[in-house]
């Protein structure tokens, strides 16, 4: 297995990013390869998980240990994939997402694209109790609290991103702020737009 590749970060797409080892391309698949984009053009340590099946081979990219564990604990939950996997990634608050599995709280968990009560009971079953000894994030004593912050601001980005696209601006625009809009403390959507319209305007 590949554990993690070292290199130039030598470009940033939709789904994925590409590092450079040696003069040879590794394309990464990432929940938000633009979270990478202060290292475009210089060296990165990306933390990977090479999925191999009869007729698939790829490596997704991570930014630490601890959300390649949370993705490799995910794919293992009957009904959900990879592309499942990194959908619940791209928004989550790693924190508020173990709280809420130990909460056995169904309506935080179906709020992820492709997410049904079914599947999130299966979350539960599968991870319940498993999560908090392995992870090194801190589940906060009044867990309710955390969860449904997580679920507000994730369903604040997400209004302010389909208000964004009406404004005009590209998906590929959008992604490159949301690392920076997910660790501001916005209050609301219009917030959450207001911050994005003044990033977007320096890029």
């Amino acid at each position: 297995m590949i554990a993690y590749i070292k290199g130039i970060l030598s470009s940033i797409q939709d789904e994925s990013v590409v590092v450079d080892v040696h003069g040879v391309g590794y394309e990464l698949i990432c929940a938000n390869p633009f979270a990478f984009q202060s290292a475009l053009n210089e060296e990165i340590l990306i933390n990977t998980y090479q999925y191999v099946r009869e007729d698939t081979l790829v490596l997704y990219g991570f930014k630490n240990e601890d959300e390649k564990y949370l993705f490799k604990k995910l794919i293992s939950v009957s009904g959900i994939g990879p592309k499942g996997a990194l959908a619940i990634l791209a928004s989550v608050d790693i924190s508020a997402f173990v709280s809420a599995v130990e909460r056995e709280d169904d309506k935080f968990l179906t709020s992820f694209p492709g997410v049904g009560k079914k599947t999130a009971r299966q979350i539960i079953l599968d991870l319940k109790g498993k999560l908090v000894m392995e992870l090194t994030v801190s589940v906060e004593q009044d867990q309710e609290v955390a969860a449904i912050t997580g679920s507000e601001t994730k369903l604040a980005i997400t209004e302010a991103q389909e208000a964004l696209k009406a404004l005009g601006y590209t998906d590929r625009e959008i992604k490159a702020v949301i690392p920076k809009l997910q660790a501001m403390d916005n209050k609301n959507t219009d917030e959450v737009i207001k911050n994005a319209l003044a990033l977007l305007m320096k890029n």
